[in-house]
């Protein structure tokens, strides 16, 4: 079950070397992380059984982060289940936060101990992570220390890494030499900034660490880099197929001998031979293809869609898509119909209407449309031009609130709304003690300290309070709105459990109950915790389910999937583009102003520091910008979907 997407290879010839002649690394390119992770799990695994028959010690240098977690699950399950021993391991780990107490949440020594460490047999002595505690005039003779416990150890035999969007492997920030060592260093703003989440703000996230150099690294006999999702996708290209530079340390692992990137195809999507695959070989052309490439060529010549050459076709590599269509004016009104037809007012249906060329079914109507949001304000955010438009045509729309939120609001609006109510119920004694014991736990609370559990259902509550208020603005009834408070969601830390049945069985219960004929859903799976991926992944489990159960009303159903609050779609991809003019423009932000915990700050902005709407605006506009330039009508701002079918 997927949206329309084109095949990793489209290559005639994927297995030419020419295909590759822009990649200064070898890259492995895997269709998801799970997948992935297993491989490099297994490769991790075979050296230590080799090692083990040799009777001698492997040493692993390790990182931390998203993107090794499931090899260490893999790792652990094969010891488990398949009896891998690491009784003959050592390991040294590439960094740390300073200053940082080991015991915390934030430390890389809990997160090792977590995901590995304290699931495995490796022997304590063998564990090596550098120290977050030591004093600032220790530090120096430490960093020696740490150098000279690998070469005591024989050498790293493999380098796990993982890259940040700086291009920093480790704590390498922009700026590192290729020679440099184990050292304390200053981070990046942009890393702190995609740590500040995890921190609870950019207040609490310090400012320096202590991390292997890239000499370090680059000593190693073999480094595995692994980076997933759309987000890395421009530092990875950058980094296998750039100039070497110290501004990107990731390109620094071109001189390696024995390098090998692996990738989902989220992360590869921007390498030259998926991307623009006519710059390096023969493609083998379909209808998708052809659309990416015309609207490539438009973008990198400047033109319209309707004033592209043969010329220009043949100077960019497309001279085969010319011999094998006709002409470059047969292609332009192909792609320009196909581009024009997804463009529509009536997001569902325009009810009698010829459907033919529109994205979406003019019966029935009214439609019942359920909008499901991953957080209480994903929905406005990212579509609410279309939700207005769904309410104003007179379609029956139900929202989906998916968790609960409630580890994004700040501890004041918690204060702030319990004395509202103190004011309105003075006499109230067991609220005025609540006030108390709320007032006291805050004063004293740590940065990432778990919130009480009362503190977490009032900042539910909050959020719920405004979720229904931008229901009711939008004119979405009350009775519509469900808040579903997914259970994998409630830990009260930014570390969410995986998601269970239970989970599936909610989004079961709820489309058995609705019975929609249109479902939108978050496909923006670049927030930073994952969030919306998860949530995405349980409505996926839920509708197979009615799928294998044969639910009538699901042959009826369309599947739109929605983007904007931390990406969008390509325009390629696009399969219903609602325009939004200037008033609602205005009434979609109105909309995300009723959600006022998350206006002005926001607990987790990710990677980008403006405010939600202003995000979102300035996305729809380009979008409406492209249409433009490719040629069609000009708009003030367009929302995109994708299709996701069954």
């Amino acid at each position: 079950m997927t949206h329309r997407t084109l095949p990793l290879s489209f290559l005639s010839d994927p297995q030419d070397p020419e295909v590759r002649k822009n990649e200064k690394l070898t890259t492995e390119v895997f269709k998801n992380s799970l997948h992935a992770s297993q491989v490099v799990a297994e490769e991790i695994a075979s050296l230590i059984r080799q090692r083990q028959g040799l009777g001698k010690m492997a040493v692993l240098g390790l990182a931390t982060g998203s993107t090794p977690i499931k090899v260490y699950e893999e790792l652990v399950r094969m010891h488990r289940e398949d009896g891998l021993s690491f009784r003959n391991v050592i390991t040294f780990n590439l960094d740390e936060y300073y200053p940082m107490d080991p015991g915390s949440i934030h430390s890389y020594h809990r997160f090792m101990q977590e995901h590995l460490f304290d699931h495995i047999d490796i022997e304590p002595e063998n564990v090596h992570i550098p120290n977050g505690q030591l004093s600032e005039e220790q530090i120096k003779k430490y960093c020696l220390s740490y150098e000279n416990k690998i070469e005591e150890a024989g050498g790293l035999d493999i380098q796990v890494l993982g890259i940040g969007r700086t291009g920093h492997i480790g704590f390498n920030e922009p700026g590192s030499s290729l020679t440099s060592k184990t050292r304390l260093i200053r981070l990046d703003r942009v890393t702190q900034l995609d740590a500040a989440s995890d921190f609870f703000g950019l207040e609490y996230v310090p400012q320096r660490a202590i991390t292997m150099g890239v000499g370090t690294i680059m000593k190693a006999r073999k480094v595995i880099l692994m980076a997933w999702g759309e987000g890395k996708s421009a530092v990875i290209q950058e980094s296998v197929e750039g100039e070497i530079t110290e501004s990107v340390p990731a390109t620094f692992l071109q001189h390696h001998p024995n390098c090998l990137f692996i990738l989902d195809e989220a992360a590869a999507s921007s390498l030259t031979r998926i991307k623009t695959p006519w710059l390096v070989g023969e493609c083998v052309w379909n209808e998708p293809l052809i659309k990416k490439a015309c609207l490539w060529l438009a973008e990198k010549t400047g033109k319209s869609i309707l004033k592209l050459t043969n010329e220009d076709y043949s100077e960019y590599g497309m001279g085969n898509l010319i011999a094998e269509i006709g002409s470059a004016e047969q292609i332009n009104l192909l792609v320009f119909n196909q581009l024009q037809h997804t463009i529509t007012g009536w997001p569902g249906g325009k009810p009698n209407a010829d459907d033919s060329q529109r994205p979406e079914r003019s019966m029935p109507f009214p439609k019942r449309a359920l909008i499901f949001s991953p957080h209480p304000d994903d929905d406005v955010i990212s579509m609410g031009g279309t939700l207005l438009r769904l309410v104003d045509q007179g379609h029956d729309v139900h929202i989906a609130y998916q968790t609960s939120g409630n580890i994004a609001v700040f501890d004041d609006e918690v204060v702030r709304f319990l004395d509202f109510a103190a004011a309105i119920e003075p006499d109230d004694e067991k609220l005025r003690n609540q006030i108390v014991n709320v007032r006291d736990f805050i004063k004293n609370k740590k940065p990432g300290e778990v919130d009480s559990p009362a503190i977490l259902e009032y900042k539910g509550l909050i959020r719920q309070g405004e979720a229904l208020a931008a229901c009711r603005y939008c004119g979405v009834q009350e009775k519509n709105a469900y808040f579903l408070n997914l259970p994998f969601y409630e830990t009260g830390k930014v570390k969410k459990n995986p998601y269970t049945e239970k989970d599936v069985e909610i989004i079961y219960d709820l489309l058995e109950q609705v019975q929609p004929h249109q479902i939108y859903a978050a496909g923006d799976l670049s927030d930073p915790h994952g969030t919306h991926r998860v949530c995405l992944n349980i409505l996926y489990e839920a509708l197979e389910l009615h799928a294998e159960e044969e639910s009538p009303w699901l042959e009826n159903c369309y599947i739109w999937l929605y983007r904007g609050a931390w990406q969008e779609w390509d325009i390629a991809d696009m399969e219903m583009a609602v325009p939004i003019g200037p008033k609602d423009m205005e009434r979609k932000r109105n909309a995300i102003f009723k959600h006022q915990s998350q206006k002005d700050s926001a607990m987790f902005p990710g990677n980008d520091e403006r405010e939600f709407w202003q995000r979102a605006e300035q996305r729809n506009k380009e979008t409406a910008n492209k249409y433009n330039d490719l040629g069609m009508a000009e708009y003030e701002a367009i929302e995109g979907f994708v299709r996701y079918r069954m």
